[in-house]
Protein backbone atom coordinates (compact mmCIF):
# COMPACT_ATOMS: atom_id res chain seq x y z
CA UNK A 1 0.00 0.00 0.00
CA UNK A 2 1.13 3.67 -0.84
CA UNK A 3 2.38 5.67 2.44
CA UNK A 4 -0.35 8.61 1.74
CA UNK A 5 -3.13 5.46 2.14
CA UNK A 6 -1.52 4.05 4.76
CA UNK A 7 -1.43 7.46 6.84
CA UNK A 8 -5.11 8.11 5.70
CA UNK A 9 -6.00 4.80 7.27
CA UNK A 10 -4.20 5.49 10.42
CA UNK A 11 -5.47 9.16 10.81
CA UNK A 12 -9.06 7.98 11.34
CA UNK A 13 -10.63 9.27 14.15
CA UNK A 14 -6.77 10.08 15.69
CA UNK A 15 -7.51 13.61 18.03
CA UNK A 16 -3.43 14.18 17.41
CA UNK A 17 -0.07 12.69 16.21
CA UNK A 18 3.22 13.95 17.66
CA UNK A 19 5.03 13.95 15.04
CA UNK A 20 3.03 13.16 11.98
CA UNK A 21 6.36 13.74 9.57
CA UNK A 22 8.38 11.21 12.32
CA UNK A 23 5.59 8.34 11.47
CA UNK A 24 5.80 9.02 7.70
CA UNK A 25 9.26 8.36 8.48
CA UNK A 26 9.07 5.36 10.15
CA UNK A 27 6.65 4.10 7.55
CA UNK A 28 8.67 4.96 5.21
CA UNK A 29 11.71 2.54 6.52
CA UNK A 30 9.53 -0.75 5.05
CA UNK A 31 9.96 -2.26 8.53
CA UNK A 32 7.13 -3.45 11.47
CA UNK A 33 7.00 -0.85 13.26
CA UNK A 34 6.82 -1.65 17.07
CA UNK A 35 3.29 -0.14 18.25
CA UNK A 36 2.57 -0.53 22.19
CA UNK A 37 -0.55 0.60 23.76
CA UNK A 38 -1.40 -0.53 27.70
CA UNK A 39 -3.84 -1.16 29.50
CA UNK A 40 -4.41 -1.41 33.05
CA UNK A 41 -6.39 -4.51 34.79
CA UNK A 42 -8.67 -2.18 37.07
CA UNK A 43 -12.24 -4.31 35.58
CA UNK A 44 -12.85 -8.13 34.20
CA UNK A 45 -14.33 -6.32 31.34
CA UNK A 46 -13.32 -4.20 28.85
CA UNK A 47 -16.03 -1.65 27.04
CA UNK A 48 -16.43 -0.52 23.51
CA UNK A 49 -14.82 2.74 25.05
CA UNK A 50 -11.61 0.42 25.28
CA UNK A 51 -12.03 -0.92 21.73
CA UNK A 52 -11.11 2.89 20.33
CA UNK A 53 -7.78 2.07 20.76
CA UNK A 54 -7.58 -1.70 19.97
CA UNK A 55 -9.29 -1.11 16.47
CA UNK A 56 -6.46 1.55 15.57
CA UNK A 57 -4.05 -1.36 16.87
CA UNK A 58 -5.89 -3.81 14.70
CA UNK A 59 -5.48 -1.09 11.72
CA UNK A 60 -1.58 -1.43 12.37
CA UNK A 61 -1.50 -4.65 12.50
CA UNK A 62 -3.25 -4.74 9.03
CA UNK A 63 -0.76 -3.09 7.78
CA UNK A 64 2.02 -5.41 8.12
CA UNK A 65 3.46 -3.92 12.06
CA UNK A 66 4.03 -5.96 15.30
CA UNK A 67 1.37 -4.77 17.76
CA UNK A 68 2.58 -5.02 21.68
CA UNK A 69 -0.52 -5.63 24.13
CA UNK A 70 1.35 -4.38 27.79
CA UNK A 71 -1.21 -5.79 30.64
CA UNK A 72 -0.22 -3.26 33.05
CA UNK A 73 -0.18 -5.03 36.24
CA UNK A 74 2.49 -3.58 38.07
CA UNK A 75 0.98 -0.11 37.29
CA UNK A 76 -2.51 -1.37 38.09
CA UNK A 77 -0.88 -1.60 41.47
CA UNK A 78 0.05 2.43 41.26
CA UNK A 79 -3.50 2.95 40.16
CA UNK A 80 -3.28 5.46 37.65
CA UNK A 81 -4.04 9.19 38.75
CA UNK A 82 -5.37 10.60 35.48
CA UNK A 83 -8.06 12.91 35.75
CA UNK A 84 -8.86 12.16 39.18
CA UNK A 85 -9.23 14.84 42.11
CA UNK A 86 -7.82 12.57 44.87
CA UNK A 87 -5.68 10.11 45.44
CA UNK A 88 -6.81 6.75 43.65
CA UNK A 89 -6.33 3.31 46.02
CA UNK A 90 -4.31 1.03 44.56
CA UNK A 91 -5.69 -2.39 43.34
CA UNK A 92 -5.02 -6.09 45.07
CA UNK A 93 -3.02 -8.40 43.85
CA UNK A 94 -5.48 -10.82 43.63
CA UNK A 95 -8.32 -8.05 41.45
CA UNK A 96 -5.08 -7.49 38.91
CA UNK A 97 -4.79 -11.23 38.84
CA UNK A 98 -8.63 -11.98 38.00
CA UNK A 99 -9.00 -9.19 36.05
CA UNK A 100 -6.06 -9.74 33.53
CA UNK A 101 -6.72 -12.92 33.15
CA UNK A 102 -9.91 -12.15 31.24
CA UNK A 103 -8.22 -9.32 28.74
CA UNK A 104 -6.32 -11.94 27.00
CA UNK A 105 -10.09 -13.56 25.72
CA UNK A 106 -11.91 -9.87 24.92
CA UNK A 107 -8.73 -8.43 23.38
CA UNK A 108 -8.52 -11.06 19.96
CA UNK A 109 -12.08 -10.23 19.35
CA UNK A 110 -10.41 -7.55 17.58
CA UNK A 111 -6.75 -8.33 17.39
CA UNK A 112 -5.16 -10.65 15.54
CA UNK A 113 -3.56 -13.24 18.09
CA UNK A 114 -0.91 -14.55 15.70
CA UNK A 115 0.80 -10.75 15.29
CA UNK A 116 0.15 -9.97 19.01
CA UNK A 117 2.51 -9.87 21.85
CA UNK A 118 0.88 -9.72 25.26
CA UNK A 119 3.33 -8.90 28.05
CA UNK A 120 2.94 -7.99 31.56
CA UNK A 121 4.57 -4.71 32.98
CA UNK A 122 5.92 -6.95 36.19
CA UNK A 123 8.06 -9.21 34.03
CA UNK A 124 10.20 -5.90 34.08
CA UNK A 125 9.38 -3.26 36.39
CA UNK A 126 10.14 -6.05 39.13
CA UNK A 127 13.41 -6.08 38.48
CA UNK A 128 13.74 -2.67 39.27
CA UNK A 129 14.15 -2.77 42.89
CA UNK A 130 15.22 0.20 45.09
CA UNK A 131 17.99 1.21 43.49
CA UNK A 132 16.24 1.13 40.23
CA UNK A 133 13.17 2.83 40.97
CA UNK A 134 15.67 6.10 42.11
CA UNK A 135 17.22 6.70 39.46
CA UNK A 136 14.21 6.22 37.17
CA UNK A 137 12.96 8.91 39.37
CA UNK A 138 16.21 10.90 39.03
CA UNK A 139 15.49 11.18 35.29
CA UNK A 140 11.90 13.83 36.02
CA UNK A 141 11.42 16.62 37.91
CA UNK A 142 8.74 17.85 40.20
CA UNK A 143 8.12 21.06 38.38
CA UNK A 144 7.79 18.79 34.69
CA UNK A 145 5.22 16.56 36.84
CA UNK A 146 3.02 19.72 38.28
CA UNK A 147 2.54 20.91 34.32
CA UNK A 148 0.16 18.29 34.44
CA UNK A 149 -3.11 19.53 34.62
CA UNK A 150 -4.29 17.21 37.02
CA UNK A 151 -1.47 17.09 39.58
CA UNK A 152 -1.56 21.17 39.01
CA UNK A 153 -5.12 21.64 39.85
CA UNK A 154 -4.92 19.13 42.86
CA UNK A 155 -1.93 21.29 43.76
CA UNK A 156 -3.08 24.86 43.40
CA UNK A 157 -5.95 23.40 45.72
CA UNK A 158 -4.10 21.84 48.22
CA UNK A 159 -5.89 18.43 47.83
CA UNK A 160 -3.25 15.37 48.63
CA UNK A 161 -0.71 14.14 45.98
CA UNK A 162 0.85 11.08 46.76
CA UNK A 163 4.74 10.67 45.96
CA UNK A 164 3.67 7.11 44.46
CA UNK A 165 1.32 9.30 41.28
CA UNK A 166 4.53 10.68 40.45
CA UNK A 167 5.94 6.87 39.69
CA UNK A 168 2.88 6.41 37.24
CA UNK A 169 3.75 8.45 34.29
CA UNK A 170 7.56 7.32 35.25
CA UNK A 171 6.98 3.56 34.62
CA UNK A 172 4.67 3.82 31.84
CA UNK A 173 7.70 5.73 29.81
CA UNK A 174 10.15 3.09 31.29
CA UNK A 175 7.65 0.40 29.59
CA UNK A 176 8.68 2.38 26.21
CA UNK A 177 12.19 1.91 26.90
CA UNK A 178 12.21 -1.67 27.97
CA UNK A 179 10.26 -2.41 24.45
CA UNK A 180 11.92 -0.08 22.41
CA UNK A 181 8.40 1.23 20.84
CA UNK A 182 7.83 2.87 17.45
CA UNK A 183 4.40 4.30 18.51
CA UNK A 184 2.59 4.25 21.98
CA UNK A 185 -1.05 4.58 21.65
CA UNK A 186 -3.62 6.06 24.22
CA UNK A 187 -6.31 8.30 24.61
CA UNK A 188 -6.05 11.89 24.90
CA UNK A 189 -6.19 12.07 28.46
CA UNK A 190 -3.10 10.27 29.13
CA UNK A 191 -1.22 12.61 26.56
CA UNK A 192 1.01 13.53 29.42
CA UNK A 193 1.96 10.02 30.09
CA UNK A 194 2.75 9.60 26.66
CA UNK A 195 4.99 12.30 26.11
CA UNK A 196 7.15 11.21 29.90
CA UNK A 197 8.18 7.97 27.57
CA UNK A 198 9.31 10.05 24.37
CA UNK A 199 11.42 11.78 26.81
CA UNK A 200 12.62 9.07 28.33
CA UNK A 201 13.92 7.22 25.38
CA UNK A 202 15.88 10.12 24.32
CA UNK A 203 17.21 10.17 27.94
CA UNK A 204 17.95 6.42 27.27
CA UNK A 205 19.49 6.98 23.41
CA UNK A 206 16.23 5.63 22.14
CA UNK A 207 14.72 7.32 18.78
CA UNK A 208 11.65 8.85 20.55
CA UNK A 209 8.33 7.46 20.13
CA UNK A 210 5.64 8.57 17.94
CA UNK A 211 2.38 9.43 19.86
CA UNK A 212 -1.16 8.76 18.66
CA UNK A 213 -4.14 9.93 21.03
CA UNK A 214 -7.20 8.79 20.34
CA UNK A 215 -11.11 10.47 21.35
CA UNK A 216 -12.28 9.36 24.54
CA UNK A 217 -16.05 7.60 23.38
CA UNK A 218 -19.22 9.19 24.78
CA UNK A 219 -21.02 6.45 26.58
CA UNK A 220 -24.82 5.70 25.94
CA UNK A 221 -26.13 9.33 27.37
CA UNK A 222 -23.80 10.96 24.87
CA UNK A 223 -22.28 13.28 27.83
CA UNK A 224 -20.15 11.31 29.91
CA UNK A 225 -17.23 9.34 28.91
CA UNK A 226 -18.17 5.34 28.50
CA UNK A 227 -17.72 4.05 31.99
CA UNK A 228 -19.18 0.81 33.85
CA UNK A 229 -19.42 2.93 36.81
CA UNK A 230 -21.34 5.00 35.54
CA UNK A 231 -23.67 2.30 33.58
CA UNK A 232 -23.80 3.94 30.06
CA UNK A 233 -21.43 1.23 28.81
CA UNK A 234 -21.87 -1.15 26.17
CA UNK A 235 -19.99 -4.26 27.16
CA UNK A 236 -17.55 -6.59 24.63
CA UNK A 237 -19.03 -9.60 26.25
CA UNK A 238 -22.43 -8.26 26.49
CA UNK A 239 -24.73 -10.79 25.25
CA UNK A 240 -25.85 -10.35 21.45
CA UNK A 241 -29.55 -8.67 22.12
CA UNK A 242 -28.38 -6.61 24.95
CA UNK A 243 -25.60 -4.99 22.77
CA UNK A 244 -27.93 -4.40 19.62
CA UNK A 245 -30.71 -2.80 22.23
CA UNK A 246 -27.91 -0.58 23.55
CA UNK A 247 -26.75 0.72 20.47
CA UNK A 248 -30.11 1.05 19.57
CA UNK A 249 -30.79 3.63 22.25
CA UNK A 250 -28.11 6.17 21.54
CA UNK A 251 -29.10 9.51 19.88
CA UNK A 252 -28.99 9.99 16.65
CA UNK A 253 -26.14 12.54 16.05
CA UNK A 254 -24.05 10.28 18.49
CA UNK A 255 -24.56 7.41 16.19
CA UNK A 256 -22.18 9.04 13.85
CA UNK A 257 -19.28 9.06 16.20
CA UNK A 258 -20.06 5.81 16.95
CA UNK A 259 -19.50 5.04 13.03
CA UNK A 260 -16.25 6.86 13.49
CA UNK A 261 -14.83 5.17 15.92
CA UNK A 262 -16.10 2.04 16.05
CA UNK A 263 -17.24 0.58 12.21
CA UNK A 264 -14.78 -0.72 9.77
CA UNK A 265 -16.89 0.64 6.99
CA UNK A 266 -14.59 3.44 4.99
CA UNK A 267 -14.93 7.19 5.73
CA UNK A 268 -16.94 7.89 2.13
CA UNK A 269 -19.13 5.26 3.06
CA UNK A 270 -20.24 6.76 6.28
CA UNK A 271 -20.47 10.45 4.53
CA UNK A 272 -22.61 8.78 2.11
CA UNK A 273 -25.17 7.22 4.98
CA UNK A 274 -25.22 10.90 7.04
CA UNK A 275 -26.24 12.83 3.39
CA UNK A 276 -28.65 10.12 3.00
CA UNK A 277 -29.84 10.19 6.60
CA UNK A 278 -29.67 14.16 6.42
CA UNK A 279 -31.48 14.80 2.89
CA UNK A 280 -34.35 12.78 4.09
CA UNK A 281 -34.16 9.70 2.03
CA UNK A 282 -32.95 7.23 4.32
CA UNK A 283 -33.96 6.89 7.64
CA UNK A 284 -31.85 7.00 10.32
CA UNK A 285 -32.88 4.09 12.95
CA UNK A 286 -32.49 1.59 9.51
CA UNK A 287 -28.51 3.49 9.35
CA UNK A 288 -28.59 2.80 13.40
CA UNK A 289 -29.65 -1.20 12.40
CA UNK A 290 -26.67 -1.74 10.24
CA UNK A 291 -24.00 -0.09 12.87
CA UNK A 292 -25.45 -2.14 15.89
CA UNK A 293 -25.28 -5.49 13.52
CA UNK A 294 -21.97 -4.68 12.84
CA UNK A 295 -20.55 -4.53 16.23
CA UNK A 296 -22.49 -7.83 17.28
CA UNK A 297 -21.14 -9.64 14.74
CA UNK A 298 -18.20 -8.63 15.45
CA UNK A 299 -17.93 -9.64 18.88
CA UNK A 300 -20.40 -13.00 18.99
CA UNK A 301 -19.79 -14.39 15.20
CA UNK A 302 -21.03 -14.08 11.74
CA UNK A 303 -24.68 -14.21 11.18
CA UNK A 304 -25.50 -12.96 15.28
CA UNK A 305 -25.98 -9.05 14.25
CA UNK A 306 -28.88 -10.55 11.75
CA UNK A 307 -30.47 -12.60 14.55
CA UNK A 308 -30.11 -9.93 17.21
CA UNK A 309 -31.72 -7.63 14.67
CA UNK A 310 -35.01 -10.15 14.27
CA UNK A 311 -34.97 -10.64 18.15
CA UNK A 312 -34.90 -6.72 18.49
CA UNK A 313 -38.20 -6.20 16.19
CA UNK A 314 -39.67 -9.31 17.40
CA UNK A 315 -39.68 -7.92 21.04
CA UNK A 316 -41.32 -4.89 19.81
CA UNK A 317 -44.24 -6.72 18.04
CA UNK A 318 -44.86 -8.70 20.82
CA UNK A 319 -45.04 -6.79 23.08
CA UNK A 320 -46.70 -3.95 21.65
CA UNK A 321 -48.56 -5.04 18.46
CA UNK A 322 -51.96 -7.52 18.33
CA UNK A 323 -51.37 -10.81 16.07
CA UNK A 324 -53.76 -9.47 13.35
CA UNK A 325 -52.16 -6.60 12.23
CA UNK A 326 -52.84 -5.30 8.74
CA UNK A 327 -50.34 -4.98 6.16
CA UNK A 328 -50.88 -2.64 3.61
CA UNK A 329 -48.25 -1.81 0.64
CA UNK A 330 -47.80 1.51 -0.95
CA UNK A 331 -46.07 2.68 -4.15
CA UNK A 332 -42.68 4.77 -3.32
CA UNK A 333 -40.80 6.46 -6.38
CA UNK A 334 -36.62 6.20 -6.91
CA UNK A 335 -35.89 8.41 -3.85
CA UNK A 336 -38.56 7.32 -1.49
CA UNK A 337 -41.88 8.65 -0.64
CA UNK A 338 -42.22 11.52 2.47
CA UNK A 339 -43.27 9.58 5.58
CA UNK A 340 -46.74 11.86 5.55
CA UNK A 341 -47.19 11.17 2.56
CA UNK A 342 -47.11 7.28 3.59
CA UNK A 343 -48.92 7.98 6.92
CA UNK A 344 -51.40 8.75 4.49
CA UNK A 345 -51.48 6.15 2.08
CA UNK A 346 -51.60 3.91 4.64
CA UNK A 347 -54.70 4.81 6.31
CA UNK A 348 -53.54 5.88 9.35
CA UNK A 349 -54.19 9.65 8.75
CA UNK A 350 -56.85 11.36 6.53
CA UNK A 351 -54.48 14.03 4.99
CA UNK A 352 -50.57 14.73 4.60
CA UNK A 353 -51.55 17.89 6.76
CA UNK A 354 -52.66 16.10 9.84
CA UNK A 355 -49.67 13.38 9.66
CA UNK A 356 -47.45 16.33 9.38
CA UNK A 357 -49.71 17.41 12.95
CA UNK A 358 -49.33 14.26 14.27
CA UNK A 359 -45.18 14.03 13.90
CA UNK A 360 -44.34 17.13 15.08
CA UNK A 361 -46.63 16.33 18.31
CA UNK A 362 -44.25 13.23 18.66
CA UNK A 363 -47.42 10.70 18.07
CA UNK A 364 -46.27 8.66 14.68
CA UNK A 365 -43.37 5.49 15.63
CA UNK A 366 -41.75 3.66 12.89
CA UNK A 367 -40.62 -0.02 14.29
CA UNK A 368 -40.76 1.30 17.83
CA UNK A 369 -39.15 4.52 17.45
CA UNK A 370 -40.66 8.06 18.28
CA UNK A 371 -40.21 9.93 14.64
CA UNK A 372 -40.58 13.75 14.12
CA UNK A 373 -39.20 14.45 11.03
CA UNK A 374 -41.86 15.52 9.00
CA UNK A 375 -39.33 15.26 5.63
CA UNK A 376 -38.15 11.95 6.04
CA UNK A 377 -38.23 10.04 2.92
CA UNK A 378 -39.06 6.24 3.56
CA UNK A 379 -36.84 3.98 0.80
CA UNK A 380 -38.47 1.87 -1.31
CA UNK A 381 -38.28 -2.22 -1.28
CA UNK A 382 -38.34 -1.38 2.68
CA UNK A 383 -40.80 -3.05 5.47
CA UNK A 384 -41.88 -1.22 7.94
CA UNK A 385 -44.51 -0.71 11.38
CA UNK A 386 -46.07 2.49 11.77
CA UNK A 387 -48.02 3.50 14.63
CA UNK A 388 -50.03 6.74 14.80
CA UNK A 389 -51.11 7.62 18.79
CA UNK A 390 -52.14 4.88 20.31
CA UNK A 391 -54.47 2.93 17.92
CA UNK A 392 -53.30 3.76 14.61
CA UNK A 393 -50.91 0.85 13.46
CA UNK A 394 -50.23 -1.27 10.50
CA UNK A 395 -47.48 -3.02 8.58
CA UNK A 396 -46.60 -1.30 5.44
CA UNK A 397 -44.47 -2.74 2.38
CA UNK A 398 -42.98 -0.17 0.60
CA UNK A 399 -42.87 -0.76 -3.05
Amino acid sequence: MELEEQLAILRRGVDEILLEDELRERLREGRPLRIKAGFDPTAPDLHLGHTVLLNKMRQFQDLGHHVIFIIGDFTGRIGDPTGKTVTRPPLTEEDIQTNAATYREQVFRILDPKATEVVFNSSWTDELGAAGMVQLAARHTVARMLEREDFSKRYSSRQPIAIHEFLYPLIQGHDSVVLKSDVELGGTDQKFNLLVGRELQKQYGQPPQVILTMPILEGLDGVQKMSKSLGNYIGVQDAPDDMFGKVMSISDELMWRYYELLSWRPLADIAGLRALAESGKRNPRDIKFELAEELVSRFHGAGAGDRARENFVARFQRHQLPDDLPEVTVRASADGLPLPNLLKEAGLVGSTSEARSMLRQGAVRLDGERVEDVELRIAAGSRHVVQVGKRRVARVVVA
